[in-house]
């Protein structure tokens, strides 16, 4: 009976491509000291089921790879461009250092252990935990891409679990403290964001403005709303504080606790918010805006809001007055339901930046991008050069991302829809791949497996202590900073995770989400790059 339903499986791609998609998922949700392999449990389940002689759809992988590249272009186009022109082009610059060291180093072993080049391009991509580098490399080998998906696997584990550590053990071998960073930096993420009531009895404060008080000062904390009326009201520019006047603090447990001493003391007092009318998730879209401050645009001031909170892929922190906006975020303001329609207004908010997808405009692009991808360019050597499957779709997206709208063709994919669509597109690659590489799998590991391994553990340790000099010692970038870059810089949303999880600032997440969309496209096209470098 189960040599039955084996066989059954066997024989059925469709059945074979969802369970083991199904089986791949499950595995990548087990979590071991806080690390999990997600999305890419999936190519493990395919590499045994493919060794098994498993078979799925054909053309599945090329139509899950076209889609998830073209949906992380559409998610990194909006910060690639801005970041290597304003002053976050420090932190890209970290990018192409630490990024490009691994692609070094990758080159480098090649040739001394003399490992082939689709080999070495899928420790590559394995050991710097890149599904886009794995994409392009896979394309880029052509009938050897199997052996990229068996070099990423070997690679892969360690280079997850390498980063998590590199960025815990840095400030204990080094006796560092990231909470002891410049006042510049500091801000609170949201690894845990609290409200809390609290009673005026600092005289010191009295008469003063609430947007003028040294709160600002502190990191995040926000003074959101002021008890007036019977009821907790948005504050106005013009509030002061006064004896005995209730303001609800919104900020990470520390910040808060340090704010509450500054004013006065909690209030027992039950509080009921009126969140449906008068806070609201505002999406930034306006170029003016982009890479100000939050101190040069005042939403206090200038519209009569408070923003409280900032989401950026995928973290949220509360801001203060030295954060600059990026293209994409999303912000939670309160204020009155005027104030607010106003202020989305004024930062180019649209409320279909939330819900309403073109699917037109995702065919439209994927279509000019897997045309693109085509286009054979002449090189002066006689070679030619074509973006591929992988690139052509990635450059479209990226351009979309960036202007938002060319001509009918919408840039843009709400954050939900996004995501859907990319890890749909990520696990039916990887399972094609895993498939096709699962045959050569067992005779890899006998011959290389253990070389591999340590190939691509170097290739995730050259790159992070790398990065971290440079950093330092040129950059002068704070402990903070460039942790959370070097986590760009690897693509380790684990790795981030571990550092938030240990401080309440919020310049981890920053130096992250300007380092993460360079370091994704530079992967993708170094690891093209390297084939035909080493071969």
């Amino acid at each position: 009976m189960p040599s039955d339903f084996f066989q059954t499986i066997l024989s059925n791609p469709l059945l074979a491509l969802f369970g083991l998609i199904g089986l791949g998922l499950a595995l990548g949700s087990i979590q071991i000291k806080g690390i999990t392999l997600g999305s890419s449990g999936v190519i493990f389940t395919a590499l045994l089921a493919g060794h098994l002689g498993c078979t799925i759809p054909a053309g599945i992988g090329s139509v899950g790879l076209a889609l998830f590249v073209y949906c992380v272009g559409i998610s990194a186009g909006n910060r690639f461009f801005g970041a290597l022109k304003r002053e976050g082009s420090q932190l890209a610059k970290l990018a192409l250092v630490v990024v490009g060291s691994g692609a070094l180093t990758t080159w480098a072993l090649a040739k001394f252990f003399h490992i082939d080049a689709a080999m070495a391009a899928g420790a590559f991509a394995g050991a710097m935990t890149s599904t886009p580098a794995l994409a392009a490399a896979t394309e880029g080998s052509g009938a050897a891409g199997t052996d990229v998906v068996v070099g990423y696997g070997i690679a892969y584990p360690f280079g997850v679990i390498g980063v998590v550590l590199f960025v815990q053990l840095i400030p204990k071998l080094l006796k560092l403290k990231i909470e002891e960073d410049s006042a510049e930096t500091k801000g609170d993420s949201a690894a845990a964001i609290e409200r809390r009531l609290v009673e005026v009895r600092n005289e010191n404060l009295f008469g003063k403005r609430l947007g003028d008080s040294s709160l600002a000062d502190l990191g995040g904390c926000q003074v959101s709303r002021i008890w007036r009326h019977n009821r907790l009201e948005p504050v106005s520019y013009e509030d002061v504080f006064d004896a005995g006047q209730l303001v609800l603090l919104v900020g990470a447990p520390k910040a808060v606790k340090i704010a509450t001493e500054l004013i006065g003391r909690v209030s027992d007092r039950n509080i009921v918010l009126d969140a449906d009318n008068e806070r609201r998730q505002l999406v930034v879209t306006q170029k003016e805006l982009i890479g100000k401050t939050l101190a040069e645009i005042d939403p206090l001031r200038n519209h009569g809001v408070v923003v409280t909170r900032i989401s950026r892929l995928d973290f949220t922190f509360v801001p203060d007055m030295k954060t600059r906006l990026e293209k994409g975020d999303i912000l939670t303001a309160v204020g009155a339901q005027d104030k607010l329609a106003a202020f989305g207004e004024a930062i180019g908010h649209h409320t279909q930046a939330f819900s309403e997808t073109s699917l037109a405009s995702l065919a439209i692009g994927l279509a000019l991008g897997v045309a693109l991808g085509k286009l054979s360019v002449p090189l002066p050597w006689g070679d030619t050069f074509s973006l591929g499957l992988a690139g052509g779709p990635l450059l479209v997206a990226l351009l979309l991302g960036h202007f938002g709208r060319v001509g009918g063709v919408v840039g843009y994919i709400p954050r939900p829809t996004r995501v859907l669509l990319q890890e749909m597109g990520l696990v039916f690659f990887l399972a094609d791949a895993g498939i096709k590489g699962g045959a050569s799998m067992g005779q890899a590991i006998q011959t290389q497996g253990a070389e591999i391994f340590l190939v691509g553990a170097l290739i995730s340790i050259v790159p992070m202590v790398v990065g971290y000099i440079t950093a330092r010692k040129i950059m002068k970038l704070t402990v903070a900073q460039s942790l959370g870059g070097i986590c760009g810089g690897m693509t380790s949303t684990p790795a981030l995770g571990a550092i938030v999880s240990k401080t309440h600032q919020q310049a981890p997440i920053v130096s992250y989400a300007t380092v993460y969309p360079v370091a994704v496209i530079m992967m993708a096209l170094l690891a093209k790059f390297l084939i035909k470098l080493i071969g």
